[in-house]
């Protein structure tokens, strides 16, 4: 037969009481200090020399994408001997002649209208995607992506685009940074060849 301590029952009694006690008291009143991140991201940010190639990660040293960090335009930036070529770019394409699309992205599960004169990652940043990217430029894959529906250069125009092979592209697959679309499709981003 079970004794039943009565000592035992009444301490046990005791602690459940002062656990339920110091659950419901409203606490000592500390305040976690703010959060610095941002101001140290910004300094160490600072300290970083400009460069004119794009840095991998280098959304983890500011959050920038790395425009800050190129330098476009700067003087000497040209190779020697290479005429520079402007290549309109669909970003200054006028108001009126803009149109919408609607693109899938898989992966997330929404369906958004993107206009044709905004960069695909942008767009989907801007509808509250966590996508993927580092240089913003076209000049690596942390951005790539791939359409669904058949090749890349069916549905998007590339501005830009250093890094993928026709027959990548061919493929279906795009950098987001750098891809303005022209058709209505399906998008896996994360996806690199």
């Amino acid at each position: 037969m079970a004794v039943i301590s009565m000592v035992g029952v009444g301490a046990g009694l005791v602690l459940v009481l002062l656990a339920v006690a110091l659950h419901y008291s409203k606490g000592t009143g500390w305040e976690p200090t703010a959060d610095i991140t941002q101001e140290v991201l910004e300094r160490r940010a600072a300290t970083v020399a400009e460069t004119d190639f794009p840095e991998p990660m280098n959304r983890s040293i500011g959050g920038g994408g790395g425009v800050a960090a190129v330098g476009a335009g700067e003087e000497g930036a040209e190779l020697e001997g290479e005429e520079a070529e402007e290549e309109q770019s669909p970003a200054d394409m006028p108001e009126d002649e803009v149109e919408y699309f609607e693109v899938e992205f898989v992966k997330q599960g929404e369906t958004i209208e993107l206009a044709s004169n905004e960069t695909v990652l942008d767009q989907g940043e801007d509808a509250g995607m966590d996508l993927p990217y580092a240089c913003r430029q076209g000049s690596c894959v942390s951005c790539a992506a791939k359409i669904t529906d058949g090749p890349a250069e069916e549905y998007i125009t590339h501005h830009t685009q250093e890094t993928l092979s026709d027959e990548e592209m061919d493929n279906g697959y795009t950098l987001t940074c750098v891809a303005y679309p022209k058709a209505d499709f399906a998008i896996e981003t994360g996806e690199a060849p």
